[in-house]
């Protein structure tokens, strides 16, 4: 069964593309991540499928209903999280939960179930002003709010932007369980080493889908040599690698460059061109998801 589908949507801001004949699929029940960096267009595929603007072509369904004909219908039955915090600060996170859910027609104790979970870490905290909180604690307000009405499909734009490691963390781990209880998640982050946590990813860059598939899939797709290169001096090996022979591309990868080769590349060869350059090590490499988006990006 689908969940959400979108067929060839675009939309453009003046002259400025933010999609580009966007197509994919999204399985109920699934937790399906949207990788890119910002401008990618992740945001505005949100706030199309939320019912927040339209498109320019295409056109998409969120379960079953159309996001153009048949908004209201999807404004029942879908929770979002926009990326920028958008509660009220001068509401109490008690008071934030119960505007939510009155605004859905619903009563907090009739979902609470759903949201105990999560809320319960932050409810010591329920009479203190949302415009309070730590970034961690907004994100769970937050969250709580968006599911206070029992949505089927959850909508979650860049949600761990700007909190610390064990909040990232500790949110993931609450989509998975939220999974498992059959609701259907399209998360948008990016952050690369959170796309492992998604049933399947679509890599985004410029307003266009890149890949599709599990992050197995994706990283199993990179079919080029991968080596990871040291020396003294990190700056000049860049330059110096990106002329090497056979050296496709050579890019900072935390604290060590990589490097991706085509078939006329071997290291003996590239030990003899740099033997000028102090400290030099090379190793084969595993590809990551990150090196597939590079090789894929447009930029």
């Amino acid at each position: 069964m689908t969940a959400i589908k979108v067929e060839n949507i675009s939309k453009s801001f003046g002259k400025v593309k933010a999609l580009d004949r966007i197509s994919f699929e999204v399985k109920k029940g699934e937790l399906f991540g949207l990788i890119g960096p910002d401008g990618a267009g992740k945001t505005t595929l949100f706030r199309l499928l939320t019912t927040l603007l339209n498109p320019d072509e295409g056109n998409a369904q969120v379960n079953g209903f159309d996001i153009v004909k048949e908004y209201h219908a999807i404004r029942e039955r879908v929770g979002y999280m926009p990326g920028r915090f958008s509660l009220y600060a001068d509401l109490t996170v008690e008071e934030n939960l119960s505007f939510f859910a009155a605004l859905f027609g619903v009563k907090v104790k009739d979902s609470y179930d759903l949201v105990a979970p999560i809320y319960h870490q932050i409810e010591p905290f329920k009479k203190r002003k949302a415009g309070k909180l730590s970034g961690g604690m907004k994100q769970k307000l937050a969250l709580s709010c968006a599911l206070i009405h029992r949505p089927e499909v959850l909508f979650l734009d860049e949600p761990t932007t700007g909190v610390d490691a064990v909040s990232r963390k500790e949110f993931w781990d609450m989509l998975s369980s939220l999974k498992q209880k059959g609701i259907t998640i399209l998360v948008s982050t990016p952050y690369m080493d959170e796309a492992s946590r998604c049933d399947r990813i679509a890599l985004c860059d410029e307003g266009s889908i890149l890949g599709i598939g599990t992050p197995t899939e994706i990283v199993n797709a990179f079919d080029s040599q991968l080596y990871t290169v040291k020396a003294d001096n990190m700056y000049r090996l860049l330059q110096e690698t990106r002329k090497a022979t056979g050296v496709v591309k050579c890019y900072p990868f935390g604290e060590a460059h990589h490097l991706v080769a085509d078939s006329s590349f071997s290291t003996r060869q590239f030990r003899h061109e740099l033997s000028h350059v102090k400290g030099l090590q090379i190793e084969p490499a595993t590809p990551s998801i990150e090196d597939m988006f590079i090789k894929l990006m447009k930029r």
